[in-house]
């Protein structure tokens, strides 16, 4: 019987696939070898591949462009990356070769985009989506911003008083807005109706009376976001069923609405077995909309997506080495990782988010169901089940093994780091992992630096106010 993890995943899955192969018995992703990577640089270490972000990039506009080509439709496609996803500059920079425009989703975020601009990474001419609530320094930033000269900056009411606040912000520009709907939540979440946007039925209402006399405001976008994003079920259909009728509606009242936002991306890989038809998807989206707008007599909007996760998700991974090997009882054996699972990919632990998850060599050893704990005093810093088995199937040290078991957590490049606060302070004073950056240069060979060593102690100790002087 065969029972080595390599048969196991090649038993079990399409294995070499995309991204993920095998060199002399290590695993390499994209091509890096990870074994270069850990004697190079040691563990824990989190990277980005960016030239990843770039082929989900050109990925998206491809089948988007496709399907607009061979449906005959009328409208443009507008590809958004939303910056909360990633914030770093090296992430924003490289998504930004590839032609993208940007969502927003507070104040700071407009000083972020000034900063590009200064650098001549964005033009004037970017569009820039406005979400999230509209404080009133955010508004008075997008104004000043617009007040420069970015002609296509789009705020999106997420509420009716947003209004109010825009208003009251002092501008001759005429102000190009969007409207959000608020979803209906699936039956598993806790509520009914999104607390994001504006109901449903309130929408065309408080257009007429606010928005469609009113000079100040232009209407350009109706925006709805799924929170669990463009998938092939009933309730996503049914969400952009009544989002696609709203438009239609909408848009015989309004002249200068011309532009759709789908929101919510689209699902990425979290595990080997993972299958998602996007060209089909897409080509129903556009299809739909042409059809609805065909069959109303409406001109097609431009189609605007506004993808984070889907965009840099795939780029990113962490990886750790197995510090100890602790068989606890007679069916549970764990693997303690050198840092805290809850401070790397705080997703896993907050909201049971999934992630590929591979060991980096030792393919050729037997496999056994673990759990795998982190070095903080938590009970609740483990990872143990997978997205597809319901449980960690990982290769067994051997008594006699030299080498440490290193494994690898696949595809956590979105979120991560600003949800546990990259740099601050971590739970337990576990610092935060080396961070390094890999690219390919204009021949095609792999360039990797160190953007940020692992957080040291007196990095800890002047956030936390011990290195002043009393």
């Amino acid at each position: 019987m065969k029972n080595t993890y390599f048969d196991l995943v090649e038993q079990s899955y399409y294995f070499p696939q995309e991204g993920f192969d095998l060199r002399d018995g290590f695993l390499t992703f994209h091509g890096v070898s990870l074994k270069y990577l850990i004697e190079k640089h040691g563990t824990p270490f989190r990277f980005i591949y960016l030239p990843k972000i770039g082929d989900q990039i050109k990925k998206s506009k491809n089948l988007f462009n496709k399907a607009i080509k061979n449906l005959n439709y009328n409208g443009k496609y507008y590809f958004c990356y939303c910056t909360k996803c990633n914030h770093f500059y090296h992430v924003i920079s490289e998504a930004l070769k590839h032609k993208v425009n940007l969502e927003t989703s507070s104040s700071f975020d407009i000083d972020l985009i000034l900063n590009l601009y200064k650098k001549g990474k964005v033009d004037k001419n970017r569009i820039i989506i406005h979400n999230g609530f509209k404080t009133e320094e955010y508004l008075r930033k997008i104004i000043h911003m617009q007040e420069m000269g970015f002609k296509n900056s789009i705020i999106i009411l997420d509420s009716t008083s947003e209004l109010d606040r825009l208003l009251r912000v002092k501008t001759d520009a005429v102000i190009k807005i969007g409207l959000r709907m608020a979803i209906n939540e699936n039956a598993q979440t806790a509520y009914y109706t999104s607390r994001l946007g504006i109901p449903y039925n309130e929408i065309i209402p408080f257009f007429k009376e606010n928005i469609r006399d009113n000079p100040r405001v232009e209407l350009n976008m109706l925006h709805f976001f799924v929170d669990a994003g463009i998938k092939d079920t009933p309730y996503y259909w049914g969400e952009f069923q009544k989002a696609l009728k709203l438009y239609v509606e909408l848009k015989k009242e309004s002249k200068n609405l011309s532009a759709f936002n789908l929101g919510g991306g689209f699902p990425i890989r979290n595990h080997l077995g993972f299958e998602y038809d996007y060209e089909y998807m897409i080509k129903e989206i556009v299809s739909n909309i042409k059809h609805a707008c065909d069959k109303e007599k409406v001109p097609e909007p431009d189609i605007f997506t506004e993808f984070g996760r889907y965009t840099v998700g795939e780029s990113g991974a962490i990886i750790f080495e197995v510090l100890e090997q602790k068989k606890q009882n007679d069916t549970e054996l764990w693997y303690i990782v050198n840092n805290s699972l809850m401070n790397t990919i705080p997703d896993a632990w907050s909201i049971q988010e999934k992630f590929i998850l591979l060991p980096i060599n030792k393919w050729d050893h037997e496999y056994g169901r673990v759990n795998i704990g982190g070095i903080s005093c938590d009970h609740s810093d483990y990872y143990n089940s997978e997205d597809l088995n319901q449980e960690v199937l990982l290769p067994i040290n051997k008594s006699e093994d030299k080498e440490p078991l290193y494994i690898g957590f696949f595809h956590t490049g979105a979120y991560q780091d600003s949800v546990s606060g990259y740099g601050g302070i971590k739970h337990c004073l576990i610092p935060s992992p080396k961070h390094v950056i890999i690219d390919r240069d204009e021949k095609g060979n792999i360039v990797d630096y160190v953007y940020r060593e692992e957080q040291s102690v007196g990095e800890m100790f002047n956030i936390l106010g011990y290195n002043e002087k009393i």
